[in-house]
């Protein structure tokens, strides 16, 4: 027995005509009639009483059309689900991100936009470092990432798309001598205590930039993986933390914030997979206004 089987059926029993039923369905009133004739032979006894003038359930058709009408339906449903999965209305989103991408506002517009647009698709979120937003593309267990383009360790595999620039400024305690200046260079954080982001290569090339002096040393180098554990450090006079401007929107009473001259940051980027085939994802991707590279 095939849906189809059910649907004549249901189409005769609705109509109690079997000219109307055929006429309804766009099929012959032979191939029906062969149809339900075919379907009797499989339950094995007859479904309609036909006589002259019109045509009567018997009882199994009273009682197979109860069930068949909840199956029809259910296979309905179960068919625009799917379609609606393919065509991005319904499903998951599992997203990745640095603090970052939250405090430059390019992860919250994102969000807005494709909320409004797409309700009931399901949206989950998980701070990660740059470094697990990649294996989490990799192995599946999200769907996009948002993460400074620096230091990735991304082939061929995944898609790496530029959103935004980012400049970069330094937190420290209120009472830093640094503090009392209106900006200041990489050249005044030579031989001082830092705080930075631990994003594996991220963490060498920017000490890289703010090396100690010729012939001298840096006391001591903090290296910690989020945004309120490095102004917790800068907040207890551990040292300066080099931080995206976009942390400014962060206010804490311990906490002087400082432009960076010479310091541009790295791009804010989202990693995807170039072979999505989840409906969502790659109506969420297609939301986003982006440069790829």
């Amino acid at each position: 027995m095939e849906l189809r089987h059910l649907r004549y059926f249901v189409a005769v029993a609705e109509e109690r005509h079997f000219g109307r039923a055929a006429a309804r369905l766009h099929v012959t009133q032979s191939t029906l009639s062969t149809q339900v004739q075919g379907l009797e032979r499989e339950v094995g006894g007859p479904l309609f009483s036909r006589t002259s003038r019109r045509v009567d359930l018997t009882e199994a058709g009273e009682l197979l059309l109860a069930e068949a009408q909840r199956t029809l339906t259910q296979a309905d449903r179960a068919l625009s689900v799917a379609r609606q999965s393919i065509s991005g209305e319904i499903g998951a989103v599992r997203i990745g991100f640095s603090g970052v991408a939250v405090l430059h506002g390019v992860l919250t517009a994102d969000l807005h936009r494709f909320h409004q647009a797409h309700p009931r698709v399901e949206l989950s979120l998980a701070e990660l470092p740059p470094a697990a937003q990649v294996q989490g593309l990799r192995d599946g267990t999200i769907d996009i990432g948002y993460s400074p383009g620096l230091g990735l360790d991304c082939t061929d595999d995944l898609l790496v798309t530029r959103r935004a620039g980012t400049s970069l400024s330094i937190a420290m305690r209120h009472d830093h001598e640094l503090a009392a200046a209106a900006s200041v260079t990489t050249a005044d954080l030579a031989n001082r205590d830092l705080i930075v982001f631990a994003t594996h290569e991220e963490e060498g090339t920017m000490l890289a930039r703010l090396g100690p002096a010729p012939g001298k040393h840096r006391a001591r180098v903090h290296l910690v993986s989020g945004t309120l554990g490095v102004l917790a450090l800068a907040a207890a006079g551990a040292g300066v933390a080099v931080v995206p401007t976009a942390t400014e929107r962060i206010t804490l009473p311990e906490i002087t914030y400082r432009p960076m001259r010479d310091g541009g940051g790295p791009d804010v980027v989202t990693l995807s997979r170039p072979d999505e085939l989840s409906g969502p994802v790659r109506t969420f991707i297609a939301s986003q206004t982006s440069t790829a590279r």
